[in-house]
């Protein structure tokens, strides 16, 4: 196998140069610059099946100097490196990397998906040996039925003459995958499943040629028909799993039209937008990428985002997300992010690495499989033993060795995580709730409190400035001009309250986390924020309200109050935690009163206020000290900590960066329902994979020792192995099915995978 053989698999698009083979340059072209120094570039490995392959490819490319890291995703057959070409080292070594796992690669161009090459390649090779199956097994009811000698003989030569070029074309799907493994000196699953093939092959052919009484064929092109049908289903079942966030990728546009300096008007390419161009999106048009409106008004529908029907007011200075539709007024927006780092990109790469992940469970898995494919061969060879020398019967000895051989191919050991996860990730993203990974998911099964920050989690986020407490009316703009640098709520909240004043922008200031925002201006220090961090020896008021201040070298001169909302279902959620025996707490930044406020109405009793994000982590790190294992919802930069340092995070999609990044859950609407949800779909996905566990290691406990005895044939063998993995993965698709214990399923107005293809459509 060639690892730079040209070719398409699976919906992947080869980036070649004129002689269509991967080189320096084309890997160079299609990697996505990440700063200092980094790429980040993705192949499709589409011949890795199991549990060893990811092993030897990761092991093999994570061994050279210039990778930062590679994870492979077994769901979309791609492997994301992360390299930085130093030391003399060229991108040409990933790919003789992946050569040397034994595997070929293409390089990936994800706008342009293709045909699913794969799926065609499977039911192609299914279509033949499900055909030549029933030929073969009417030939051999009529040998069983007692047919004499000759006509014996002249129907294992047919059978022969049908089973030989069938077993030859349809079990390319693994023989290719075998040899590939054994020639770089590895064991992976489907070598133990060739070799049951080819063994009963010969064995039927010596037999037919001898005019022997029994013959195979139908237990070898059975066993391929069986075991294809278990791939294909895994496939298809995979692939509608990222169905809906292939229609998500289909969204982004091709490209944006660029303002030169010059006014000239430029289409170009979407990876060819870079941070502080100018576009222009017309109404109508999908925003390109994040960004900052600095011309014109519209209404956005941001249905694909936050899960909200109603079109939200945009204006100038507003910041903009990739995806979201302009829908009434032309504008143009200044690049914040990159292509690859816009919203719509961070929620692929959500889904893409939900499955790839090392999650606990997986590592067991991998672990069995790993040392599974030894056992498989040597038990065989000790069962081959074992019966030629009890009875002098090698012929009898063969045919048992080949059933055991057949029987304990671990498929679904190695499938009992990986379809679970895939499965849990894909409801979860219908509900608009994007995994990071499959180890997430299984510490948030195993959570016993959860904590909220309170602006923009518990409430929307979206707080209306009430006024102005004290100060004079001239420093409004001078906390105009603060509030602008910053992403805090009450900070975009106050800037939206005077988007008609045009004030000069501050380009030397900075944002303290969890405090404010401070900025030397005409010699004088200038602070935006809370009491403590303006002005250390005010008071502060005792209204029920939360209260942003300004301050001018340490003293206050002005402060303006806010009032926020809470999500509409936040006291029903809260409520149905609390029903479900968790302890709820709020660590919020906001003054005590405000926080004690918000509390009571949710009957939430652990409420803190006034807390530093140093302060959150300590809260968070002191439940863990009592045994708690906390899941902590929060939004802000101020939240990233507390988030990292929680057993388990989750964040709405309107979260600042730093929070998105730092948490291990994204919902993408006003729901906090969905965090119910999630940790209903969590109990339910550890539940399934214990069942998985057993489901595979009950399969084994019976079908092994059934197989050593001697009552099990090639041909139930077959049935059994695959039957074994058609159970894990129906066990795993109920996941599907109902409503989670306690959980209200809700009408979903959040990106599901109909919406999204329906809008891709149009």
């Amino acid at each position: 196998m060639s690892c730079c053989a040209p070719g398409v698999e699976a919906g992947s698009q080869i980036v070649a140069d004129a002689d269509h083979q991967i080189s320096n340059e084309a890997i160079i072209a299609a990697a996505a610059d990440l700063g200092e120094g980094q790429r980040q570039v993705e192949f499709g490995v589409p011949d890795m099946h199991c549990a060893a392959c990811i092993k030897s490819i990761e092991t093999e490319l994570n061994g050279l100097d210039m990778v930062q890291s590679a994870r492979v995703n077994m769901s979309t057959k791609r492997v994301k490196v992360v390299f930085t070409a130093k030391n003399g080292a060229a991108p040409m070594d990933l790919v003789a990397a992946i050569g040397r796992a034994g595997y070929r690669c293409f390089l990936l161009d994800a706008e342009e998906p293709g045909k699913d090459k794969s799926l065609s390649k499977l039911i192609l090779a299914l279509a033949v040996a499900g055909f030549a199956a029933m030929n073969i097994m009417l030939f051999s009811v009529s040998i069983w039925s007692g047919a004499n000698e000759s006509t014996r003989d002249l129907f294992h030569w047919i059978s022969a003459l049908i089973a030989v070029p069938t077993v030859f074309f349809s079990g390319q799907v693994f023989f290719k995958s075998a040899w590939g493994a054994l020639r770089h000196g590895r064991l992976n699953m489907d070598v133990p499943i060739s070799l049951a093939v080819l063994l009963a092959l010969g064995l039927s052919l010596y037999e037919t040629i001898n005019s022997g009484e029994h013959a195979y064929f139908d237990a070898s092109v059975s066993l391929l028909f069986f075991l294809l049908i278990g791939r294909t289903l895994d496939h298809v079942m995979r692939e509608r799993a990222r169905s809906a966030v292939r229609s998500l990728a289909s969204l982004a546009p091709k490209g944006a039209v660029q303002i030169l300096a010059d006014g000239r008007r430029e289409f170009i390419k979407l990876n060819d937008v870079q941070v502080g161009m100018i576009l222009e999106v017309a109404a109508g048009e999908r925003i390109p990428v994040d960004g900052r409106v600095i011309e014109g008004k519209s209404d956005l529908d941001m249905s694909l985002v936050t899960g909200e029907t109603v079109p939200e007011r945009c204006v100038q200075g507003a910041s903009v997300l990739g995806g979201a539709t302009n829908l009434s007024g032309a504008l143009k927006i200044e690049v914040e992010k990159a292509a690859h780092q816009s919203f719509l990109a961070r929620m692929i790469e959500l889904m893409d690495a939900a499955e790839g992940s090392r999650a606990g469970y997986k590592r067991i898995a991998d672990r069995a499989s790993e040392i599974y494919a030894p056992f498989v061969h040597l038990l065989a060879l000790f069962t081959f033993l074992g019966w030629g020398l009890y009875n002098g019967d090698w012929y009898h000895a063969t045919v048992t060795a080949i059933a055991v051989l057949i029987i304990t191919c671990p498929c679904a050991l190695a499938l009992a995580v990986p379809i679970v996860h895939v499965v849990a990730a894909g409801r979860l993203f219908e509900r608009g709730v994007m995994m990071k990974d499959g180890a997430a998911l299984e510490r948030l099964a195993q959570i016993t409190s959860v904590a909220f920050d309170k602006t923009g989690t518990l409430t929307l986020g979206s707080p209306i400035l009430k006024g102005q407490i004290f100060g004079e009316p001239k420093h409004v703009e001078r906390a105009l001009q603060l509030a602008q640098l910053s992403r805090h709520p009450f900070s975009k909240a106050f800037a939206r309250a005077y988007s008609d004043q045009h004030v000069t922008s501050l380009t030397d200031a900075e944002e303290v986390p969890g405090a404010g925002v401070l900025a030397q201006i005409d010699g004088h220090e200038w602070r935006w924020g809370r009491a403590d961090f303006c002005d250390p020896d005010y008071k502060g008021s005792d209204a029920a309200q939360s209260e942003v201040y300004l301050s001018c070298d340490g003293k206050m001169v002005a402060g303006f109050g806010f009032e926020d909302v809470l999500r509409p279902d936040a006291q029903a959620a809260l409520a149905q935690l609390k029903a479900n025996g968790y302890d709820l707490a709020i660590y919020s930044g906001d003054r005590q009163q405000v926080v004690a406020s918000i509390a009571q109405a949710l009957q939430v009793e652990n409420a803190h206020g006034a807390l530093t994000p140093d302060q959150k982590v300590e809260a968070i790190a002191a439940a863990g000290d009592r045994g708690e294992k906390v899941l902590m919802v929060g939004d802000g930069i101020n939240d990233a900590p507390a988030l990292r340092a929680a057993h388990v995070s989750m964040a709405p999609s309107s979260a600042a960066d730093v929070g998105r990044n730092a948490a291990d859950f994204i919902f993408t609407h006003n729901r906090l329902a969905d965090v119910n949800f999630a940790v209903e779909m969590s109990k339910r996905a550890s539940r399934a994979v214990k069942q998985n566990f057993g489901l595979a290691l009950c399969y084994n406990a019976v079908a092994i020792p059934l197989a050593v005895m001697g009552f099990a044939t090639p041909l139930l063998a077959a049935i059994a192995m695959s039957s074994s993995s058609l159970v894990v993965t129906l066990n795993a698709l109920r996941l599907r099915l109902g409503q989670q214990n306690g959980t209200k399923e809700l009408p979903t107005h959040s990106i599901n995978a109909s919406k999204l293809k329906a809008v891709a459509a149009e």
